[in-house]
């Protein structure tokens, strides 16, 4: 029995692996297949389309000189375009296409990532409801403070006004308040009629100051949430779980969709102006190895966790690839608009030597911030 237990583990493991490796390279593919898309109605001439690196386990060459191609690294794809590294004659290399056209290509695979993310949402919305937090109350000492706490089982669904999505949503509402303060919350709560949405008060019981946006521990103690111990009796976790919540209607579903991936958009931007500032360390971040874990947990779940986890990863895999990095279609673009704007291109083997040394330098940076995981 104990052998039969350990191997379905392990092949639980294997097929959790597998279903985020599957998500990762779908996001990429899409990715890629958005470059292509978009070549092709703008008449660019394409060298390849692989879906994955390394050798290939499948090629076709189309009548038009097109190659396709399946490669058995499984992390990663491209969509090579003629005179897309090198200068090319005829109308249909890279660089003699107008600029304009070539800032479609280049931001059409981030548009496809995108478009994907929120189709996603759409059905995870619709077919699951959507995953909010639900919380469980630590009991006020205070005697002021209790008629101002928040309830076991409370589904909170915006603070202040503000519709929550995210931890970080709630964070970004509460920093700086203070002890004492209090806090408007719309709650779904359970009454003897049934759940009711309703405004309640929150006295906070601690200072609403957040070391960075993991620091969601602050968080939990800010607004009362119970910790619930260990069998040690010192090691402990808040009781804080995401459920789904179908109490919104048609019209409402369809805007937090697109509200819900602005905001994990919008989390790209916070976590590297915290990196830049110093408030969240290269640990925080996950790299290759640490994205397949943690995607491999959550999607293996439930239907909705892989929904919502591709749709994030799709979002942050759209944003991401917008940023001026080199290496990166952000960069691509900003290189072509100054050609636009210039009326001629910066010195090709300059810019081709900068996305090289930027691919070099996430590659390391990838590698690096997964070595930090295991400290």
């Amino acid at each position: 029995m104990v052998n039969l237990l350990s191997f379905a583990s392990v092949m639980h493991t294997f097929g959790s692996i597998v279903l985020a490796i599957l998500i990762l390279l779908a996001m990429i593919t899409v990715h890629e297949f958005g470059h292509y898309a978009a070549g092709k109605i703008l008449h660019f001439k394409i060298e390849e389309f692989a879906i994955g690196f390394g050798p290939a386990l499948f090629k076709h060459k189309k009548k038009n000189g097109e190659l396709l191609s399946v490669r058995c690294l499984p992390l990663g794809g491209y969509c090579a375009f003629e005179g897309e590294d090198a200068e090319a004659p005829g109308p249909g290399a890279f660089h003699n296409k107008k600029p304009w056209q070539r800032i479609v290509v280049l931001a059409a695979g981030a548009v496809m990532n995108y478009l994907l993310a929120l189709l996603l949402l759409l059905v995870s919305f619709f077919a699951c409801g959507q995953l909010l937090l639900m919380v469980y109350a630590e009991p006020a000492e205070d005697p002021a403070c209790r008629q101002y706490s928040l309830q076991d089982g409370d589904v909170i669904l915006a603070c202040e006004g503000k519709d929550i999505y995210l931890t970080t949503d709630l964070m970004e509402v509460l920093e700086g308040k203070k002890k004492g303060d209090l806090v408007t919350f719309t709650l779904s709560r359970t009454e003897e009629e049934g759940r009711r949405v309703q405004d309640v008060r929150v006295m906070l019981r601690a200072d609403a100051d957040f070391d960075g946006l993991t620091d969601a521990a602050a968080l939990w103690e800010a607004i009362g949430v119970r910790k619930q111990y260990a069998e040690d009796g010192e090691s402990f976790a808040y009781r804080v779980y995401s459920v789904s919540y179908t109490g919104f209607g048609f019209f409402e579903t369809v805007g937090r969709a697109f509200t819900y991936s602005f905001r994990i958009g919008g989390t790209v931007f916070k976590v590297l102006g915290q990196l830049l500032t110093g408030d969240l360390g290269l640990s925080a971040f996950g790299g290759p190895v640490s994205t397949i874990k943690l995607t491999s947990e959550i999607a293996s779940r439930s239907l909705q966790q892989f929904l919502e986890i591709s749709a994030f990863i799709g979002v942050n895999l759209a944003v991401f690839n917008l940023l001026p990095i080199p290496a990166l279609d952000g960069s691509k673009i900003v290189f072509t608009a100054v050609e636009w704007v210039r009326g001629k291109p910066i010195n090709r083997k300059a810019e081709a030597v900068i996305h090289a040394v930027g691919f070099v330098l996430l590659l390391g940076f990838a590698v690096l911030v997964d070595v930090l995981q295991l400290f």
